[in-house]
């Protein structure tokens, strides 16, 4: 689900946490102080505000900038070709990653590592990892963009290691990537085996017959 907005506070649309479409939200206060008036120091420590989305109108509640209800569900929806062990680790990373940003990103960082390693990277380290997939196929700029977000390029970052450093836009992009390269190295590939199986026996000889001439 590449295309995934995370709900982010006082954005004026975003993947709603109840029904995932991409929808309008409609912000409003609870307690605290009225915008604009007060509303730096009260906004951002006490109050606590709601959004509501414009398809299902279901709410969620914030209290600062941390999404308070429902628990879950800032991050995109897994891919369903994740391997059940890395699809395990993506989900319960799901479940805390609005409230622990940095015991979410350990558990991707780990599932990454898995998800290299059966694509038959080393799975020991993210950076040689990553430049392995670059190598058979992910593209390039994908390095470029997560050095930028310190997801990669950090050697005392480990798989399962919690980070001081890592917040939700980290977890965000580790979300991402997880399910980008499960798309690029697992899915895609799936579904042109699949369209190519499905070509009729004469036209597979005939491709067969074409690609052996030197």
């Amino acid at each position: 689900m590449s295309n995934f907005i995370p709900p982010t506070l006082k954005a004026t649309a975003f993947n709603c946490t109840r029904c995932r479409v991409f929808a309008k939200q409609d912000w409003y206060y609870l307690v605290g102080a009225s915008e604009p008036s007060g509303y730096g120091r009260q906004y951002q420590n006490e109050a606590f505000v709601l959004s509501k989305c414009n398809n299902c109108g279901e709410p969620t509640i914030w209290h600062g900038d941390s999404m308070i209800y429902p628990l879950n569900s800032i991050a995109q929806p897994p891919n369903a070709d994740l391997p059940a062990d890395v699809l395990a680790d993506f989900e319960e990373a799901r479940v805390i990653a609005n409230l622990s940003p940095r015991g979410a990103a350990a558990l991707l960082r780990l599932g990454i590592q898995k998800l290299c390693a059966t694509l038959g990277a080393s799975g020991s380290n993210i950076n040689s990892d990553i430049a392995f997939l670059v190598a058979n196929g992910l593209p390039a700029k994908v390095q470029e963009a997560l050095d930028s977000v310190r997801v990669i390029g950090n050697e005392s970052v480990h798989p399962g290691v919690l980070d001081l450093k890592d917040d939700r836009q980290t977890v965000n992009m580790l979300f991402r990537l997880v399910n980008f390269i499960a798309q690029k190295m697992i899915t895609e590939p799936r579904e042109i085996a699949e369209i190519y199986g499905a070509l009729p026996p004469d036209k597979l000889a005939a491709i067969i017959k074409r690609d052996s001439k030197p």
